[in-house]
């Protein structure tokens, strides 16, 4: 008996270490590809729309596995073309608003999620569980158009190297071995405040409120994924992290573009 005890609380050790690994992984992917982000908007509009297709492409490789649906394939070619048609339509879209055939492309993106489920030939398992998470998914990878959207606005650009600064810096803060549970989320939105106002003061076209507003819309992305899959078991495979990773960039894209709307204009 005492040589189970050791035994479990060893498994129990080599558990904790293997899900600290993959949190500080898919950290330090997000932070990675936030700075991309801002990288991109910097230099222009193509490379900005660049950085999102891959964003999108990590995302839908993975997101199957991160939801562990029964139907992969059909989940990413669906989560794929939302994103694909979103980033498509932000670029090139003329005139206001901007984001107005969006609602087409999610549209699309519902026909196709029912049809993949149509296509299977498994006897369809979990139905209601592989659309929803299909579903989920586009919505997800649609609304990593807003970082396109709000990068084409005036003063976007600086907006868009803020708010990525800040979830960079969230993302880096959640990894900490003491942010954990809703004590590591509210550090996560904490910081992306601070350094949301901080680059809000340094880059021109941003006030340091603006960037504060838009430090905490980045953060609570961070957080709430944060929370949301500490104990999902299926998030320390490889994609599944990579999915994990993307999602508050690609959530954030939606938020930013607000953000922009109301202070900016």
């Amino acid at each position: 008996m005492c040589h189970g005890s050791v035994r479990g609380r060893e498994e129990t050790g080599r558990s904790a270490i293997l899900v600290l690994v993959s949190l500080s992984t898919r950290a330090v992917t997000t932070a990675v590809l936030s700075a991309a982000v801002a990288g991109a908007a910097y230099v222009g509009e193509v490379p900005t729309v660049g950085v999102i297709v891959l964003l999108v492409a990590l995302l839908a490789i993975g997101w199957p596995d991160l939801l562990d649906a029964p139907a992969r394939g059909g989940a990413t070619i669906v989560v794929l073309g939302a994103g694909l048609g979103g980033a498509a339509v932000a670029w090139r879209t003329q005139g206001e608003p901007v984001l107005r055939h969006l609602p087409i492309v999610v549209a699309m993106a519902l026909v196709l999620a029912f049809l993949a489920e149509m296509l299977r030939r498994d006897g369809r398992p979990r139905l209601v569980e592989s659309v929803t998470g299909t579903v989920a998914g586009a919505f997800v990878a649609a609304a990593a158009a807003g970082w396109i959207a709000t990068v084409r606005s005036v003063g976007g650009a600086s907006l868009v190297v803020t708010a990525a600064v800040a979830i960079a810096v969230a993302a880096v803060v959640s990894a900490l071995a003491a942010a954990r549970g809703w004590l590591g989320a509210l550090l996560a939105v904490a910081a992306a405040a601070v350094a949301g106002a901080a680059a809000g003061a340094v880059v021109p076209d941003v006030e340091p409120l603006t960037g504060l507003v838009a430090g905490v819309t980045g953060g609570l992305g961070v957080g709430a994924m944060r929370v949301l899959l500490e104990r999902v078991p299926q998030v320390r495979g490889r994609r599944a992290g990579l999915a994990a990773a993307s999602v508050p960039i690609a959530v954030g894209g939606m938020l930013v573009f607000a953000v922009g709307r109301v202070l900016l204009g």
